[in-house]
């Protein structure tokens, strides 16, 4: 198979790296980002999770290390400790794959590490620093580390680091860097907060979107009506159908995360659970787990559907619909990724259809489905009633319209009027199905 990262114009180094990535074809995320990385440009991307967009800036990032210089080259900051973490992990395996262990050197720096530590180790300064904003502006402010040298820095999930309240602190590390850094910003959305953020810093970005398929053609978006039904019970019978590798369950909220994943394990699941105000420690601990394959669910709120990467996951449950089209899809990206197949399910009542409408509008196919007595059934669409009272209403006035209204009344009169309706109301049905065939 040829390869088309060979167009690229990569160091003879980087080639080891990409056989051993297994890389043949560049995601489109890739095509566009790596040559505008590689020539130096600013980069402002948008694309959605499991689009290859660390890989598009890794790889033209690694590229341009200079071993000879022991400075920091390069500053990647992520939202959470975990993606964090997780970069940092993939940077590590490909400094292996191309062979310079011991010559291009990568430090992790994030919170809830021993800091003391950290400081005696950055004593020789690293030639790639990927980190929490928090944790790497505390090291700089305290002279552990300089990163005015470094000629790149990258935003991850920049729209998160908003919402999380770190784009100040991202803010103050760009302050302490060369006026002409390389900034490569990549977000799923961008808030005009942001867009203020980017034009303070950003000179003639190029601005790559990616308007992926909503859902690709592996992945099956599944409705299952509450009915006054409590979720946990719901998903109780939808556990003892499927066989899942791993489920994520989505909750909207800390506290009902809590209380689902609670009840959940009470009903005799073997839950995890996954969200933003655990410990550091014990969310560290829970994902130690999920990559053991303890758990085959894990509750959690939308930290996982964005800040941490978690791999195998063969169905996600929406347990509570989301507000807002952008998370359903972050949600849904979880699964049916590298081509792999996926199943989204979710419950949802009454309040969650204006969210249901738009995301058809966008092209999203649901099917409908209920679970009685330990079997999928298919149901009808949640709108099908709706439809069938408008057909029938419009049937029943034009039917009314044909009736013949006598001037004198007589006895009956109103039972004849009713039969003439319903007579012209069957003509009516009947031709269409006759200019059908």
């Amino acid at each position: 198979m040829d390869n088309q990262f060979s167009a690229f114009p990569f160091q003879p180094v980087m080639t080891n790296v990409i056989d051993r990535l297994n890389f043949h074809e560049p995601t489109a995320i890739q095509k566009q980002v790596i040559p505008a990385v590689l020539k130096g440009t600013s980069v402002i991307g948008q694309s959605h999770t499991g689009s290859g967009k660390t890989h598009a800036y890794l790889l033209p990032l690694l590229n341009r290390i200079d071993a000879n210089k022991r400075e920091v080259q390069c500053v990647i900051t992520a939202p959470t400790r975990e993606l964090a973490t997780q970069i940092h992990e993939k940077v590590r395996h490909m400094i292996d794959y191309a062979g310079m262990n011991g010559t291009w050197h990568a430090k992790l720096l994030v919170g809830g590490t021993d800091k003391q530590k950290m400081i005696e180790k950055l004593k020789t300064p690293p030639h790639i620093i990927v980190g929490t904003p928090g944790r790497v502006l505390d090291l700089v402010k305290e002279e552990a580390v300089s990163i005015y040298a470094a000629s790149a820095f990258v935003i991850d999930e920049a729209d998160l680091m908003l919402e999380l309240g770190f784009i100040h602190d991202v803010d103050q590390l760009l302050v302490r860097s060369k006026r002409d850094i390389q900034i490569l910003a990549f977000s799923a959305t961008i808030p005009q907060q942001l867009e203020h953020f980017y034009r303070k810093y950003l000179k003639n970005p190029l601005h790559v979107k990616i308007d992926d398929k909503l859902s690709p053609e592996t992945l099956e978006h599944r409705l299952i009506p509450l009915k006054h039904r409590k979720a946990s019970d719901i998903i109780v019978d939808i556990s003892k159908i499927i066989q899942p590798y791993l489920a994520i369950i989505f909750a909207n909220g800390k506290e009902t995360a809590d209380a689902l994943a609670l009840t959940l394990q009470q009903k005799g699941l073997d839950v995890g659970i996954i969200h933003g105000g655990l410990a550091p420690r014990e969310r560290k601990r829970t994902l130690k787990e999920i990559q053991n394959l303890r758990y085959q669910y894990i509750v959690a709120t939308d930290l996982a559907s964005r800040g941490i990467d978690i791999k195998g996951v063969s169905h996600v449950i929406n347990a509570q619909l989301p507000k807002e089209e952008d998370f359903y899809v972050h949600r849904a990206g979880r699964t049916a990724r590298a081509g792999l197949e996926g199943t989204v399910i979710s419950l949802y009542g009454e309040h969650d259809t204006p969210l249901i409408e738009k995301l058809q509008q966008k092209g999203l196919t649901f099917t409908f489905w209920d679970v009685k007595n330990g079997e999928w059934k298919e149901t009808k669409s949640w709108n099908a009633r709706n439809q069938r009272r408008k057909t029938t209403s419009n049937a029943d006035s034009e039917a009314w319209k044909k009736v013949k209204k006598t001037k004198k009344v007589k006895p009956g009169y109103k039972k004849k009027m009713k039969k003439q309706q319903e007579k012209n109301k069957k003509q009516m049905i009947q031709k269409p199905n006759k200019k059908r065939k």
